[in-house]
């Protein structure tokens, strides 16, 4: 055969016939991949695994289970030439499905053979958080509490609905905190009940579709702020969010501001829990920067969007650039939505949400 792989598979991702599924995927990708088999344990992780194919000097990765599974293998293989290929089996299956990944076994197979006969490789950024690699998005807030409501009985028994009954449920006690965001250009405070940052994200992970058209290998992460007064106002933002994403258009609502930039640090008053990747990782303050193209997939061709940034229309707004400690204050100038005026220190945003 013409190509080999080692397939890294968890017999306990998503609600299917494990059995079944693995006997699916040899009878695919076995007539034209040779392909060695590991499964994971509870005392070999599918990182261990794929350290270990990568000592062996393996020529291709495909890894088959969901989010976790796939971050865990995609973390040991960044820097690396190895080639990945996915066939997602989880609840979300959010990476597979932001990078147009099919998520049926048997067509996401054909989508690997193709790609290692036709040489079809993307390479994209990752995001580094705390030490962790982050493939998809960082959630602070809202989206962070939902996740960590949607408990692992529900994600079996309902599955995405697990964390749209979440969501709603975190609707009743929704909160706005007071956030600062400091990229290398710009400071902005704001008053907000969700921020996201994404280094690609599917159309699902609605609170990430700010910018929408969120691009894997520009070499920038994608904030989103979510800002809404009352509860009604959240359901509405989260709406024109979902719209956003499908229309791959930029966001307006004035309740709803984002940017691209390359390197972020995030803190929160109160502290806020932190979701990466679908999993909890404490809380507040972050920092989070993006690594350009760092990992090799096997995936289908991707659409690039023009870079965007919508901050001036939030309600308050004062945006001014970050300047050198030695830099004299006194040709400097600061942008608003109303008028010019004298730069202040932060970019101030007054957008509370009642008691």
């Amino acid at each position: 055969m013409a190509h080999s792989a080692t397939l890294i598979f968890n017999p306990v991702s998503g609600s299917g016939n494990s059995d079944e599924d693995l006997r699916t995927i040899k009878h695919c990708l076995g007539s034209k991949i040779a392909l060695e088999v590991l499964s994971t344990t509870e005392e070999q992780s599918a990182r261990d695994l794929a350290e270990i194919a990568i000592n062996r000097g393996v020529k291709c990765v495909i890894v088959s289970g969901g989010d976790g599974t796939v971050s865990q293998v995609a973390g040991a293989l960044i820097g690396t030439e190895i080639p990945l290929g996915i066939i997602a089996r989880g609840t979300a299956n959010a990476f597979a499905n932001a990078l147009n990944i099919p998520t049926t076994i048997e067509q996401a197979c054909e989508a690997i053979v193709q790609g290692l006969e036709h040489d079809i490789i993307q390479v994209i950024d990752v995001g580094r958080c705390r030490d962790e690699t982050m493939l998809l998005l960082t959630g602070i807030g809202f989206e962070a509490d939902t996740v960590e409501d949607a408990d692992r009985e529900a994600k079996d028994r309902w599955g995405m609905l697990a964390y749209f009954f979440s969501g709603l449920k975190q609707l009743r006690n929704l909160k706005s905190f007071t956030a600062e965001l400091e990229t290398e250009d710009k400071i902005i405070k704001v008053e907000a009940a969700a921020i996201t940052v994404a280094n690609t994200a599917p159309a699902s992970s609605i609170l990430a579709q700010g910018p929408a058209g969120i691009i894997a290998n520009d070499g920038l992460l994608d904030i989103t702020i979510v800002a809404p007064q009352d509860r009604i106002g959240a359901i509405a933002a989260s709406y024109h969010l979902l719209q956003s994403a499908f229309h791959e258009d930029g966001a307006q609502r004035d309740d709803i501001g984002y940017l691209r930039t390359r390197w972020i640090k995030i803190t929160a008053d109160p502290p806020q829990k932190v979701v990466l990747d679908g999993e909890i990782i404490g809380e507040t303050p972050i920092e989070i920067e993006c690594i350009p193209r760092q990992l090799r997939l096997i995936v289908p061709g991707q659409v690039s969007h023009e870079q965007t940034e919508k901050l001036n229309h939030l309600p308050g707004v004062k945006i001014c650039p970050k300047t050198d400690p030695g830099e004299s204050d006194g040709g400097s100038s600061e942008k608003s939505s109303d008028s010019v005026q004298t730069k202040p220190d932060v970019i101030i945003i007054d957008y509370r949400i009642p008691d």
